[in-house]
């Protein structure tokens, strides 16, 4: 398995990229990439509530952050006609968002898992696949949410079991009939015309990490691996959605508040959700994945505003 921040498509699409993203410095953060696809690709072996919990460490370590950046795209947008307060009409609703997906997660959570997956191959496809490219996002976006249903089942029912609190002894029908019309898209995409060497490859990598590894491991590769760092990436380049965020280290620095803000919240919540866990590993699984979708849905708006509305004077 490549490394993290190495197997980032040179192909991928970059908007409006008047900054170049700066490629000096990278060696270290290639080997700590390195490192920790191995120690996940290693992590396998351990015990299932080990290998989540190592999984788990870090989704939210490295993976959760690049969300957090959503307040230095949200500052350009509102600190003109706000001012100080920018902060507090940027927070508000984006909290309140979420806590209205987590509400859902209580009230209809299959029906909350159905629409979470949705809209996370609606995401995964636009962040892989770029601008204008509808078909391959479709196909891309498609390919971590229906290889673990096609190639691991069982595990990947009692890891949403977990989820959701909801027993679930095998897949919704309606999650493995979808997988299954992914496979007719994906083969209709392959066939009728030549495709990037560059996406192939990547394609190849994901479905051999997600036949050999367990669900919520590969899932983590693909989320830290390509996920996170092609937004950053793309936000580095975009001079719109967040002009003060143009290097590596001015990113660590405007996501720190946030992912802060995001620690706390969880540790807010850890004692609520805790009674319905068994024990502390599924107990962080709940919380953290259903609080990755809540997140989702205000960053997916966000995103959009940013790119429909782009900063004053950008």
């Amino acid at each position: 398995m490549a490394a993290p921040s190495s197997i980032l498509s040179r192909g991928e699409s970059v908007r409006a990229s008047r900054h170049p993203v700066p490629v000096s410095g990278t060696a270290p953060l290639r080997l700590a990439g390195a490192l920790v696809a191995a120690g996940l690709v290693a992590s396998a072996i351990l015990p299932r509530e080990t290998a989540w919990l190592v999984a788990l460490t870090v989704v939210i370590v490295l993976g959760v952050p690049h969300g957090a950046l959503d307040g230095a795209v949200a500052a350009p947008l509102l600190r003109p006609r706000f001012g100080r307060m920018w902060f507090a009409v940027f927070a508000v609703p984006y909290l309140g968002l979420s806590a209205l997906v987590l509400l859902a997660w209580q009230v209809a959570p299959l029906a909350t898992l159905a629409g979470f997956l949705a809209l996370s191959v609606l995401h995964f496809g636009e962040e892989d696949a770029g601008p204008s490219r509808h078909f391959e996002a479709l196909v891309r976006g498609g390919l971590p949410i229906a290889l673990p249903a096609l190639l691991r089942p069982e595990e990947t029912a009692g890891l949403f079991a977990v989820v959701t609190r909801v027993p679930m002894p095998q897949l919704p029908v309606w999650w493995a009939a979808a997988a299954w019309v992914w496979v007719a898209v994906t083969a209709i995409w392959l066939l009728t015309g030549p495709r990037r060497t560059s996406v192939l490859i990547e394609m190849a990598l994901l479905a051999l990490a997600f036949w050999s590894l367990p669900p919520l491991t590969a899932f983590t590769l693909y989320f830290v691996g390509l996920h996170g760092p092609r937004h950053v990436r793309a936000l580095l380049a975009d001079p719109t959605k967040a002009p003060g965020v143009d290097t590596i280290r001015r990113a660590v620095h405007a996501a720190l508040p946030v992912f802060g803000l995001t620690l706390l919240l969880g540790a807010a919540l850890w004692p609520l959700y805790a009674p319905g866990a068994p024990d502390a590993p599924a107990n962080l699984l709940t919380l953290t994945l259903q609080m990755l979708s809540a997140l989702t849905v205000p960053h997916i708006l966000l995103d959009r505003i940013a790119t429909r509305y782009p900063a004053r004077g950008s």
